[in-house]
């Protein structure tokens, strides 16, 4: 009985515990479900908002490039606010969908997309996509939202420049960075997307003028959208340039060329400071700001009249006899020719078995150095030369700044050539010829030289000898302190000469204009000196010039100074295949100089006043 009574309760009390433990299993099932229901019923569209805006993106704020103003405070490049398309890859399923999408929706070229796409950088930075949007296009983004994962629109600022083509060459235009530059060590703490100068002052000095990026933190919805944003970081805009040209004078200047190719420079021979500087053909940097095609910039690239060479500082070109300037100063100096020597022209020079002519055919007669440089005569610069020797030459040559760059702040100038016997050895691999210092003595030949080089050689000239870096930005603004920083002139050197030297040679160059080679450059408002110069583009030709076709015609350069007691401006007109320097590019300069002098004085924006503190050179130095 014992036994039976014991087996009773044990087996009982296995039963209430199941009973207790069924009933526990039971109230916890029952508990989860209630808050199963709490979480997705009653509190569930709190907790799904809360899923979907726990995720956070940092995006980059690009800051407003700083303005940039010719001497008198007229703007040049300022910002417009513009429309750019984001994508954030970590929010897109399918890539190639979301390409083909933005194609259909936008008419871009998928391969361009896939490539931005691709670039280098995490899948939480935005890739910016497409810049300069319409508001037709921003409209149609946003009205497929839904539908277009990871893609944002944001408004920025874009480079505008309101005079177009107005001194494009030296203004330069924007672009997106180059997967090369972001490689440079110059555009360290860059990314895909930003807009850097790719031309011009905004190359030069782009460190100065595209300012510093920001950085907002933003909440995104499951599809990558913004829900919500806090500014973290303000982007700081770009530093202002005040540009050394007078944009009246560059307005005169590019219209004078007008659909002509070609160069005009004008410059200040006192401190250096160019007051125009045209190059012709010309294009609008607004269009190059842009993201172009592959086939739009083959275009423009391949095109023949080479719109994005600035003939001013890249153009290479035989001087002509614009070159007797320094070589009178050589034949002076060096006691080649004193300035009353003679020699006889009757429009020709042997030497050995050829014959140099001399561009009049009938010759000059007896000819000293002022009547040789008033009627241009060849053949006695073929003498002098021959004399000299081609290395006395090249000396002064460098002396005026031949042959190397001016220092000008515009990116890919070239040097010319100012020949000489080491040169042709090292660069040829060949001896000097005597019968090349004969055409060299005419600017001929192997001698080449660059608009800018010509106008400031002609302002040394004037100048008595003191040569200055050709200045273009005249002053920086710093946009944290608003302190006005001066560029300062910078003298190159003074040309070893004496100033009876510069006397003979600016009353043969003041005569040049009076009663000489380019009597249509006489003003009746300022006494102007100058010199003309015919470059010989194809040689073994004959008959007039309009018989040649363009291409092979003679180009056309005129260099002079005014006033001639006190020069304040000096010019170079480098017309391409134009012709003769005294009817052609002679008018040209008269026209440009004649407007200077009538311009009504404004005060410039940079004073006397301006900061022209140590670090202002160091703004230079790393331009």
């Amino acid at each position: 009985m014992a036994l039976g009574h014991a087996a009773e309760t044990e087996s009982g009390d296995f039963y209430r515990r199941l009973l207790i433990l069924r009933v526990g299993l039971l109230l916890v099932v029952a508990l989860l479900g209630l808050r199963l229901w709490h979480l997705q019923i009653r509190e569930g569209p709190y907790y799904r908002d809360l899923s979907e805006n726990n995720r956070t993106r940092q995006v980059l704020l690009e800051p407003a490039r700083g303005l940039i103003y010719d001497r008198h405070g007229v703007l040049l490049a300022n910002n417009v606010p513009s429309f750019s398309l984001y994508v954030t890859l970590e929010d897109v399923k399918d890539h190639e969908v979301l390409v083909e999408q933005l194609a259909d929706l936008l008419g871009l070229d998928p391969v361009l997309i896939r490539k931005k796409l691709g670039g280098r950088g995490g899948k939480l930075l935005p890739r910016k996509i497409k810049d300069r949007m319409t508001l037709r296009d921003a409209m149609l983004v946003e009205s497929h939202r839904l539908d277009l994962p990871g893609v944002m629109v944001e408004v920025e600022s874009q480079r505008n420049y309101p005079g177009g083509v107005t001194a494009a060459h030296l203004l330069g235009y924007v672009g997106e960075i180059s997967p090369d530059q972001l490689e440079k060590p110059e555009f360290s703490g860059l990314h895909q997307g930003s807009i850097v100068g790719q031309y011009g002052v905004e190359k030069s000095f782009d460190r100065h003028v595209r300012g510093q990026a920001g950085q907002k933190s933003i909440e995104v919805d499951a599809l990558g959208h913004e829900k919500r944003a806090a500014v973290v970081e303000k982007p700081q805009a770009g530093n202002d340039l005040y540009l050394t040209i007078d944009v009246r004078l560059q307005k005169v200047a590019e219209d004078l060329l007008g659909q002509e190719y070609g160069a005009i420079v004008a410059l200040d021979p006192t401190n250096g400071d160019i007051l125009a500087m045209a190059s012709r053909p010309g294009f609008d940097p607004n269009v190059l700001s842009r993201e172009l095609t592959p086939k739009q910039w083959v275009e423009i690239v391949q095109d023949e009249g080479r719109p994005l060479n600035n003939r001013a500082s890249q153009g290479q070109y035989p001087p002509g006899s614009t070159f007797k300037v320094p070589m009178a100063v050589a034949a002076l100096e060096t006691k080649t020719m004193a300035p009353s020597s003679t020699v006889f022209c009757n429009g020709g020079y042997q030497f050995g078995k050829r014959i140099y002519h001399d561009w009049k055919a009938s010759g000059h007669g007896a000819v000293d150095l002022h009547t040789a440089l008033v009627h241009s005569c060849d053949v006695y610069f073929y003498t002098v030369g021959q004399r000299m020797g081609i290395d006395v030459m090249a000396e002064f040559g460098k002396e005026f700044g031949l042959g190397q760059g001016t220092g000008v702040e515009l990116p890919s100038e070239r040097a010319g050539i100012m020949p000489s016997t080491a040169w042709k050895q090292k660069v040829k691999n060949e001896p000097w010829l005597p019968g090349e210092t004969v055409s060299a003595a005419i600017g001929q030949g192997y001698v080449t030289v660059t608009p800018l080089q010509m106008a400031s050689l002609i302002g040394t000239v004037a100048n008595d000898g003191v040569n200055y870096r050709p200045r273009l930005v005249q002053a920086v603004m710093d946009r944290v302190t608003g302190n006005l920083q001066e560029l300062p002139a910078v003298p190159r050197g003074k040309v070893k000469a004496k100033p009876e030297t510069f006397r003979i040679i600016k009353e043969a160059l003041a005569d040049v204009v009076t009663k000489g080679t380019a009597t249509r450059a006489k003003s009746s408002l300022v006494t102007i000196g100058g010199k003309t110069g015919t470059a010989q583009v194809a040689a073994l030709r004959t008959g007039p010039q309009e018989n040649i076709p363009k291409k092979f015609r003679d180009h056309a350069w005129f260099v002079a100074f005014a006033p001639v007691e006190s020069p304040k401006i000096a010019v170079a007109v480098l017309a391409e295949h134009m012709g003769h320097g005294g009817s052609a590019a002679a008018p040209l300069a008269k026209e440009v100089i004649e407007t200077y002098m009538k311009l009504a004085p404004q005060v410039p924006m940079v004073s006397s006043n301006a900061s022209k503190a140590e670090p202002v050179r160091s703004l230079l130095e790393q331009s």
